[in-house]
């Protein structure tokens, strides 16, 4: 049997990719589901907000209806690794023009398969099916990391063609 979450999630995946994509919201008042409908582009893609993470209130980032925001851990800064199944489970943020609150770091978008995706400081953003407004379940689930305003910018190009460091196992800027 499918799992209920799963068959909406999907549903709402395809009607937002019929619609042309997901953009901003208004933060104040939202629910998850006006996160994707883009009633207002004068609000910010990305604010800070308090949640549980692991038992401590963290500062974390979060999309204009107040969802959690992931990065993970084996994309690139120019590329996002999530496909099929998993992208249904962790829905990309896209926005053409981003903006955000509370946060100092730097919000781009990257022109990839999910469309114009949203990352902050060369980190690939997402959401998880499973959360609700104020309700982080993703952490450390297959390599998703919730963001956080101190979140260590990726080097967009390596210099003398090395490899950028892996972030380490722990303390993903929170």
């Amino acid at each position: 049997m499918r799992h209920p979450k799963l068959i909406i999630a999907g549903i709402g995946l395809a009607a937002v990719a019929a619609a042309g994509g997901v953009t901003a919201a208004a933060a104040g008042g939202t629910s998850a589901s006006n996160a994707t409908t883009g009633h207002s582009a004068t609000t910010p893609t990305v604010r800070t907000a308090s949640a549980a993470v692991a038992g401590k209130t963290e500062t974390i980032l979060v999309n204009s209806g107040g969802l959690p925001l992931y990065f993970y851990r084996p994309d690139t800064a120019a590329k996002s690794l999530v496909t099929g199944g998993v992208a249904a489970l962790w829905p990309p943020l896209t926005s053409a023009a981003p903006t955000a609150a509370g946060a100092t770091g730097t919000l781009t978008v990257v022109n990839d398969a999910h469309g114009r995706q949203v990352a902050y400081n060369g980190h690939l953003l997402y959401t998880f099916v499973s959360d609700h407004a104020g309700q982080v379940t993703g952490q450390g689930v297959q390599n998703f990391f919730v963001a956080t305003p101190g979140l260590t910018p990726i080097a967009t190009s390596p210099a003398s063609g090395t490899v950028p460091a892996a972030p380490p196992a722990t303390g993903y800027g929170y």
